[in-house]
């Protein structure tokens, strides 16, 4: 047996195919147990209410920031404001940098915080947003 098999826990049966497989793998074969990491719909509405707070024009510390400025701000605030908490650390050459989390590898449910947090951002400092990241409805986390 050399395959990997992902099995998503949706019902029953697939519970059962779970067990199964576990049950037959070889001995020193490894379990993994996790919850879904964000999906793509979610990764496009972040980036399009990144995108519309960049176009926007709203200032941070004195300035414009790009839709990439931002979306470190919003993850770093969101880490702070769920207790997630970051690293400031000094670089390679000097500079001062925050370690945060990645979106890629958040959960579904990570992923929505963020998302809600983003949105009462944009709520907060009047950024009007564009139908990329209003209309696209998210499945439940």
């Amino acid at each position: 047996m050399t395959e990997k098999r992902t099995f998503v826990l949706a019902h029953r049966q697939a519970r059962a195919n779970a067990a199964h497989f576990a049950y037959e793998a070889p001995d020193g074969w490894m379990v993994t147990f996790c919850e879904p990491k964000r999906n793509l719909d979610q990764n496009a509405k972040f980036h399009a209410i990144v995108g519309d707070i960049a176009k926007s024009g709203l200032k941070w510390a004195g300035k414009p920031r790009t839709a990439a400025q931002w979306k470190v701000l919003l993850v770093s605030g969101h880490a702070a404001a769920t207790n997630e908490g970051s690293e400031m650390v000094p670089g390679l050459e000097g500079e001062f940098l925050n370690l945060r989390e990645s979106t890629a590898l958040m959960s579904k449910k990570r992923a929505a915080s963020l998302i809600e947090y983003a949105l009462a951002f944009c709520a907060m400092n009047g950024v009007h947003l564009s139908a990329a990241s209003v209309q696209r409805e998210l499945e439940p986390a």
